[in-house]
């Protein structure tokens, strides 16, 4: 069984484009670690193809190369925090209809294409740098996008943004995030936990 994780630097995290079995540092390799530590018997396989710096439009673009020729048996997903970043740092936003048209787009043709479970892992955003309360006002739309189109694909949902701000209530934001936006090591063992506790069937399969 094959297990893709997608997305953005979040995802990412340091992996070897070099090395197509790289999980990088973060999350993903918590997540696969974690799991075949606890179930060897099972014969899964992770695989990480998450790229720095992508937002909904970019991972479209290589969709098909990075996801569809990869016959995947579960599709993890968590995109969206640049296309509202962008519009902040470099003046260039994605409208909440693009990204829905995009990721829309994205989820059609995995399940057109493929019999896989698909996992949506929500953006999130921890206030820690002056100015970053303003970008609610983008996020939380794009945020409700996905949890309509984890409805609509009938996928699994890790609502990620509800868990950091849970988390926040034991610790401060820089603790998880510590700019905000890309978790510290605390942070990605939080996205980890929740992946594993969220996708508890696969140690069925």
């Amino acid at each position: 069984m094959l297990v893709l994780f997608q997305g953005d630097s979040v995802t990412d995290w340091g992996r070897d484009y070099d090395n197509a079995e790289s999980l990088g540092y973060g999350y993903p390799f918590l997540t696969a670690n974690w799991f075949s530590a606890l179930h060897p018997e099972k014969n899964v396989r992770f695989v990480n193809r998450g790229v720095s710096g992508n937002r909904v439009r970019d991972l479209e673009k290589r969709w098909k190369a990075d996801c569809l020729d990869l016959k995947p048996h579960v599709v993890s997903i968590m995109i969206g925090i640049n296309d509202c970043w962008r519009r902040y740092d470099q003046n260039d936003p994605t409208s909440v209809e693009s990204f829905e048209a995009g990721y829309t787009n994205i989820l059609a043709q995995t399940r057109e294409h493929l019999d896989a479970e698909i996992v949506l892992i929500e953006p999130f955003l921890l206030p820690v740098l002056p100015g970053q309360e303003e970008w609610r006002e983008d996020l939380d739309p794009k945020i409700q996008v996905v949890r309509k189109l984890a409805r609509e694909f009938e996928t699994a949902l890790i609502p990620m943004d509800g868990l950091f701000g849970q988390a926040m209530t034991k610790r401060e934001p820089s603790y998880w995030a510590a700019d905000g936006v890309h978790p510290t090591d605390p942070g990605h063992a939080l996205i980890a936990q929740a992946w594993l506790k969220t996708v508890s069937w696969l140690k069925g399969r």
